[in-house]
């Protein structure tokens, strides 16, 4: 009798056990972070630390900047060296990537800083069109072999006017080139669709306009966080956009669907 009660005991923990791997697993471990234009992987660095912390896995993606084709394939690379499910986060022109890249099937949601967030068939330069854009447009400026630079004054006082001056000047020192026709290249599928998104608006946004930011947000059903930031609340603010991502990424599952 006392066999067939530990037969019986030992069979209801073999098909608890069974039933609780069968459960998709609420969140992720594994963040993969894109850079936009006039940057690299260094405008994370203020938010990675602050995850890893919480215990993500943290990688940052060196985008060429060279086509919207060469940054895609860039961030595949990253997210092809992940063991599990990942939050894609994109940054200003890093939307447009992950807009394209977060159709990975391992991308299980995306977080947009301050960035474009196009649909499908849609280019930069169609979602930038549909607003006024920042005043910091004004300083972006192209070399003889079509790429565009930022102006110091861009930086200074567009791009990153609420980080004090020595790192506005180590951002000048370090932008990315940027190829320009890739504002043109259109997205083909948006990831949006089908994946759980985040939004969070740079408030004092110069680059992009905080209306159209705000909107985008609308648009792809996002959960939506404002800063009172410029374009690169990353860099202003990270403590507040580490807690965001570390949200999202506790808050959606290896399916790609959002916890209520």
């Amino acid at each position: 009798m006392l066999a067939t009660a530990l037969f019986a005991f030992v069979s209801r923990q073999q098909i608890e056990s069974k039933q609780k791997a069968e459960e998709p697993k609420k969140g992720v471990k594994n963040i993969v972070l894109v850079h936009g234009a006039f940057a690299d992987g260094s405008s994370w660095s203020r938010v990675i630390p602050l995850l890893e912390a919480k215990g993500f896995k943290v990688t940052a993606v060196q985008n060429p900047l060279t086509s919207l084709n060469d940054d895609v394939t860039a961030a595949k690379r990253i997210i092809a060296l992940q063991d599990g499910p990942v939050l894609l986060v994109g940054h200003s022109w890093g939307g447009v990537v992950i807009s394209e890249a977060g159709n990975d099937p391992k991308v299980a949601g995306l977080v947009y800083v301050a960035a474009f967030a196009p649909d499908n068939g849609e280019s930069l330069n169609d979602v930038a069109q549909t607003a006024s854009p920042g005043p910091g447009n004004e300083q972006v400026k192209a070399d003889a072999s079509g790429f565009l630079s930022l102006t110091p004054k861009g930086i200074f006082e567009d791009f990153a006017q609420d980080l004090p001056m020595s790192e506005r000047r180590v951002i000048l020192a370090t932008q990315g080139q940027w190829a320009a026709f890739t504002t043109g290249e259109k997205v083909s599928k948006a990831a949006w669709h089908d994946k759980p998104s985040w939004f969070i608006v740079g408030g004092k946004d110069r680059m992009i306009n905080p209306g159209l930011q705000r909107t985008l947000a609308k648009k792809i059903g996002a959960q939506t966080l404002e800063l009172n930031s410029s374009h690169v609340p990353m860099l202003s603010q990270p403590a507040k956009v580490a807690a965001f991502i570390a949200n999202a990424a506790s808050n959606v599952d290896s399916k790609g669907l959002a916890s209520k």
